[in-house]
């Protein structure tokens, strides 16, 4: 066993949009490189008004800068300051009850649906898609409790089948400066990694061995998307930005046919779905899933215990 510590020095992420016509092409990258990144997959205008919905909570706490404009995501320090560390969702960056909040938006929980979102993984799978319906909401601030998202993959967090991909975007412009997603090249042919417990989300950390140190990842604009399998190991990158929050979106697709567990079917908070749809316009997504003949697993506790890596 030799587990050291592995230095980030990110490379740049390659760009897959070339290859949106050849999917063929794409799962051969995918293969190689573990990601698939696009630049402007999504129409910027639509994850703009995410963005603006998020922010709107933002400002309705309080935490937003009022002599600024909404959308530069601008928030006040002295009122992080008052923020007590053990009312933080430290997971997501802002209070339980504004978590409440976002995930009542509507916006939320439709831009995964968007057409070209599911066209794309249909492609990608060669078959029908399930979108998760448990979307999560990260909103990283300077509040001192923050920590950047450990080294991890995702799998033991979702579990079911291990064909389910990641897809996550920044809700507004996201330079290295205020912080974003890495991904370590290639690093889904290894399988699932034993886990240790670490602070910030999800609580675990993938460990790693020595030569693993091939990071990649971008400076992002509104509409970019980087998708990934649950055994890609990656890591969040800290905010060096003292008065701005990071929105960005996870969202889970894999292969309708495949096994899926229970536990990414409900809300990523406290709420029920019926308190989630309560002012919600239209009706065609409140419980899609339910509408689908889904294969389900046990959830399977012994992912989640540590254990140690051989290199």
């Amino acid at each position: 066993m030799n587990i050291i510590p592995n230095p980030f020095r990110p490379g740049e992420m390659a760009d897959s949009t070339a290859l949106l016509s050849d999917p063929s092409a794409l799962r051969k990258r995918a293969e190689l490189d573990g990601y698939l990144f696009f630049r402007g997959f999504l129409p910027a205008s639509d994850v703009l008004k995410v963005r603006e919905d998020l922010m709107g909570v933002v400002r309705r706490h309080g935490w937003s800068r009022d002599d600024q404009p909404l959308m530069d995501g601008a928030v006040d320090p002295d009122v992080l300051r008052q923020v007590p560390a053990e009312q933080l969702r430290t997971d997501i960056g802002v209070t339980a009850a504004m978590y409440d909040d976002v995930q009542r938006l509507e916006s939320v929980h439709r831009l995964p649906h968007h057409p070209k979102l599911v066209a794309f993984y249909r492609s990608l799978f060669g078959g029908e898609v399930l979108v998760h319906p448990r979307h999560i909401v990260r909103m990283i601030t300077p509040h001192h409790a923050m920590v950047p998202t450990p080294i991890h993959q995702d799998f033991p967090l979702i579990q079911g089948t291990s064909n389910t991909w990641t897809c996550w975007f920044p809700a507004g412009d996201c330079g290295r400066d205020l912080g974003g997603l890495a991904v370590l090249r290639s690093s889904h042919r290894n399988g699932y990694l034993p886990i240790q417990q670490a602070p910030g989300a999800g609580g675990i950390t993938a460990q790693l061995c020595p030569g693993e140190t091939d990071w990649v990842t971008a400076d992002y604009a509104a509409g970019d998307v980087l998708t990934f399998p649950s055994y890609m190991v990656h890591k969040g990158t800290a905010c060096t930005l003292p008065n701005r929050i990071r929105l960005s979106l996870d969202v889970r697709y894999q292969p309708m046919d495949e096994i899926v567990e229970s536990r990414s079917l409900n809300p990523h908070c406290d709420l029920k779905w019926e308190q989630i749809y309560a002012d919600w316009k239209q009706d065609d997504l409140k419980y899609y899933w339910e509408k689908s003949p889904l294969r389900m697993s046990p959830w399977d506790d012994s992912l989640m215990q540590p254990s140690r890596r051989v290199c």
